[in-house]
């Protein structure tokens, strides 16, 4: 008799959020790759009046938060995102019948690799999404990054949908 769903092991029920996480990363180094040859560094292509494809690479974090500290960063950020990486498997083998939760954290971990891969590689990691109004820009940004804000908003809606346990 075959198994039911609920027998099944942590890993076979992942296949899917890894899947998701494979894919982010996929099509995160696809479109740095397709940016990285096809525009030069800072080159700049308006798309609407509020949106750009420009060709960035950020050696800091979030907002270019110490871009320019010298390089130890790019050491840093990297075992950041590694202990990310495994923080998000643990958890989402921990919580494998969890779906929104491991959706969630599939998007963050997808994310993270991809921007760990830039720092591991490149030394920085390459953006290219351009957002602004008027003369204010929000920082470029690329496909990791919109996942795990995705991912990282996911979490906050499974948050309140989990029944409260007192």
């Amino acid at each position: 008799m075959p198994s039911t769903s609920s027998s099944q092991s942590p890993l076979r029920v992942l296949t899917g959020p890894l899947g998701v996480a494979f894919a982010v990363f996929v099509i995160d180094l696809l479109t740095k790759t397709y940016f990285e040859s096809t525009y030069y560094l800072g080159e700049s292509r308006p798309v609407t009046s509020f949106f750009n494809l420009v060709l960035a690479h950020n050696y800091g974090a979030a907002f270019s938060f110490l871009a320019d500290s010298g390089g130890w960063q790019r050491y840093f950020f990297a075992a950041i995102a590694i202990v990310a990486v495994m923080v998000c498997l643990k958890l989402m083998i921990s919580h494998a019948r969890e779906k929104l939760f491991c959706l969630a954290l599939a998007l963050i971990l997808g994310g993270a690799i991809g921007n760990l891969f830039d720092r591991i590689i490149y030394g920085y990691v390459i953006d290219f999404l351009d957002f602004y109004y008027g003369y204010w820009h929000w920082p470029a940004f690329n496909i990791a990054d919109s996942a795990i804000v995705l991912g990282a908003g996911l979490l906050i809606v499974d948050s309140f949908l989990r029944p409260r346990t007192d």
